[in-house]
């Protein structure tokens, strides 16, 4: 008996030929006076002319148990029922239909190589012309095996019209049959095929919820826009998914999008040849189409514009709208709210929804109060365009110097300052230590800050700290730690708020301080009256207001500075000052110059509809840039050198805390303010300036906030410079 799993080509004929004979069917259609049978051995029959039927196929196709002998037809589904073809497309045929008869019966497998030579055409001829042209049938024709065959994606003996959901190339399943190739990594970077996860992005995308969601029978799958069996790729022109045809392909089902986009100077510059003129997948993508409404997709759309748009971008993401768009923000004007959608225009052009004419309507979208000054804005503006933006650039080219010129100085002063406490130290360390740490136990202390000085300096950290932390990541919108902050605070919108509440409070410790100042000029007013007459005069109120007890600068300040800097280089003895030194009084009234500065360019953007009442758009423009570099200027500063000045000096390292308990040793105030200590002992204050005990209650709450505000201090300049550096080196 033959053994049907393991099968050797001789034996097959010979089992081929007894099935010929044999067969109920062969012996029907033999004449009755047939003549006997040639022997086989002298019988030379055409292999074309041997009856082979399915029952002879099923002889041994029938057999569950049978498996191929060779390397060559191991995988093959060798075993088929008799009903294989029962209920699909080809119902009827028979297996020689398509496995082309006994030409190569001898041969195991015996049937034409479907992979190499598929028999589809001999009964789909015009298919297998197109199939031929594609890029699946030209990899074929180079002898490769990996491509799709009309049984990669129609399967086998189940072929199922498409219109059938059970077919594989139902538009329901046919997502699924592309992936079986498409989603193989292996197979795609062999054949340099590109976009692996192509099906992936197409299921998660808009089309793809769509139809396998969905359910919509409408929503396209991979054959609507590649093609059937003429799929090219993309850089071939008569690919349906070529640049020149995209547009008449997506607008298959898009009719109106594509009718708006036609008239649009896209497609005006498509239509042209121009290269330049971007189709549907430049902005929409290939597979990864989204819902234009979500969240997903206004916030990189700034990013697909800029594709093209580079400059623009550029100068749109040093708006607060691109910044918060690159932040995370996505209910903010995105590039299309106010250039348009399909129907995108020149400015120059009436159409366009940013011309002169309806620019304000555009506006008001978003802004219902915009004027036409708010109209005016530039929201693309260059601050580096003497020509086109004479205003803004000028503005730019004042905050800049002031920045660096600032910084330059006062980083000369503190670089010369640390080497000279350091030589000191050096000379002697144990001296030195041995000063400090009398100057910090000395039990006897005099009053330098009131409580309510020391209360608003306290708002004062609060409030800084806060703006600096919810306004810096908007300013390095592009640094990493700005979007992970932002993200701590709760998104940008939150941080909005919070920067918002740092300004009030800014606000209400300025006015306090004012009032304050009020109250002091009241309190004293003595003061501005002559000695000798007893009236209040020029002189002397000119004499209390540059006095040692005011914050004013005077000419013993420009004194003091200059035997400060012989002090760096050792030329001359350390200065003794008064109740203030001359950095001191910078510090002052920078935070006035600050809290103004920044204060009116903050409400101008706050407010700029109410503001561009009376001021030209422009105004929003210089509000943006003073307030960005003034507030650069102001943490810079402070963290750095206001820092040094009063925390990383050797003297003070790590931190001096007496504007938390606002009084200061004797030892101290002999060591640096020699010249207060000597006018208070002439004046007889010397006992009514000693302390009393309130702070020591709560020494232990004011310290620990304290460091935790220097130190939140000293990590957010970190950042500020190692973002600074980074657009220094990368642009």
């Amino acid at each position: 008996m033959c053994d049907r799993r393991t099968i050797h080509p001789s034996t097959a004929l010979v089992i081929a030929l007894v099935a010929v004979v044999a067969s109920p069917r062969a012996l029907a259609q033999a004449p009755a006076d047939a003549a006997p049978a040639q022997d086989p051995a002298e019988a030379q029959p055409a292999p074309r002319e041997l009856a082979v039927d399915d029952d002879t196929c099923l002889g041994c196709h029938g057999d569950d148990e049978l498996e191929p002998e060779s390397e060559r037809g191991k995988g093959l589904k060798l075993y088929q029922p008799e009903d294989a073809l029962a209920g699909s497309a080809h119902e009827g045929l028979g297996c020689t239909d398509c496995h082309g008869g006994g030409e190569e019966f001898e041969e195991v497998p015996h049937a034409i190589d479907a992979k190499r030579d598929p028999l589809c055409g001999s009964c789909h001829d015009e298919v297998m012309a197109e199939y031929a042209r594609s890029v699946h049938g030209a990899e074929h024709a180079k002898g490769e095996e990996d491509p799709a065959s009309c049984t990669d994606c129609h399967g086998g003996h189940d072929i199922l019209p498409a219109s059938d959901r059970r077919s594989l190339v139902n538009k329901f399943n046919l997502s699924k049959t592309c992936a079986s190739c498409h989603q193989n990594t292996t197979m795609m970077e062999r054949h340099d095929v590109g976009a692996p996860q192509a099906v992936a992005h197409f299921i998660d995308s808009m089309h793809g919820k769509a139809l396998l969601v969905d359910g919509l029978v409408v929503a396209p799958s991979c054959n609507d826009c590649h093609g059937v069996h003429d799929i090219l790729p993309h850089e071939n022109p008569d690919s349906h998914i070529s640049k020149e045809n995209t547009p008449d392909t997506c607008g298959a089902c898009h009719v109106l999008v594509e009718e708006v986009y036609n008239k649009s100077v896209h497609g005006r510059l498509m239509a042209a040849g121009d290269p330049r003129g971007p189709t549907c997948k430049d902005c929409h993508s290939s597979h990864k189409i989204g819902q234009p409404t979500e969240p997903e997709f206004r916030l990189s759309i700034d990013a697909t514009c800029g594709g093209c748009h580079a400059d623009r971008l550029k100068r749109y993401r040093e708006s607060f709208h691109g910044k918060a768009i690159a932040l995370g923000r996505a209910n903010v004007a995105a590039c299309f709210d106010c250039h348009g959608h399909h129907d995108i225009e020149p400015s120059s052009d009436p159409r366009s929804h940013v011309s002169a004419e309806n620019r304000l309507e555009t506006c008001a979208r978003c802004h219902p109060d915009a004027n036409p000054g708010f109209a005016e804005y530039l929201v693309h503006s260059d601050h580096t365009d003497r020509e086109g933006s004479p205003q803004i650039y000028w503005v730019y080219v004042f905050m800049t110097a002031l920045l660096i010129g600032t910084f330059l100085f006062f980083a000369v002063h503190s670089l010369l300052w640390l080497v000279r406490s350091a030589v000191l130290y050096l000379r002697d360390p144990k001296t030195f230590r041995e000063a400090k740490n009398k100057a910090r136990t000395d039990d006897e202390e005099y009053v330098r800050f009131r409580p309510v000085d020391r209360f608003l300096h306290g708002l004062v950290i609060f409030s800084f700290l806060l703006l600096v932390v919810t306004g810096m990541p908007l300013k390095f919108f592009d640094a990493g730690w700005a979007r992970w902050l932002f993200d701590l605070m709760g998104g940008q919108a939150v941080a909005a708020v919070l920067h918002r509440i740092g300004a009030f409070i800014t606000i209400f410790y300025f006015v306090v301080h004012v009032f304050t100042l009020i109250m002091d000029v009241w309190k004293h007013r003595r003061l501005f009256r002559d000695p000798g007459s007893g009236r209040v005069t020029p002189r002397q109120v000119l004499r209390v207001v540059f006095g040692p007890d005011s914050p004013m600068p005077n000419l013993q300040d420009l004194r003091e500075f200059w035997a400060h800097q012989k002090w760096f280089f050792g030329k001359g003895e350390k200065p003794q000052f008064d109740r203030w030194t001359y950095w001191e009084k910078f510090d002052y009234f920078a935070v006035f110059w600050g809290v103004f500065m920044i204060g009116m360019s903050g409400l101008i953007m706050w407010i700029p509809e109410v503001f561009t009442t009376v001021l030209p758009g422009w105004t929003i423009n210089v509000a943006l840039v003073v307030h960005s570099d003034e507030a650069l200027l102001a943490a810079g500063f402070i963290f750095t050198f206001h820092f040094f000045n009063v925390h990383f000096r050797l003297e003070k390292f790590p931190m001096d805390p007496i504007i938390f308990s606002g009084r200061i040793s004797k030892t101290e105030l002999l060591h640096e303010r020699r010249r207060q200590y000597d006018r208070w002992e002439r004046e007889g204050v010397l006992e009514e300036k000693k302390v009393k005990d309130e702070w020591r209650s709560w020494r232990f709450i004011a310290l620990p906030a304290g460091f935790l505000a220097f130190v939140i201090g000293v990590g957010i300049v970190v950042l500020i410079y190692a973002a600074m550096y980074s657009r220094l080196v990368h642009g």
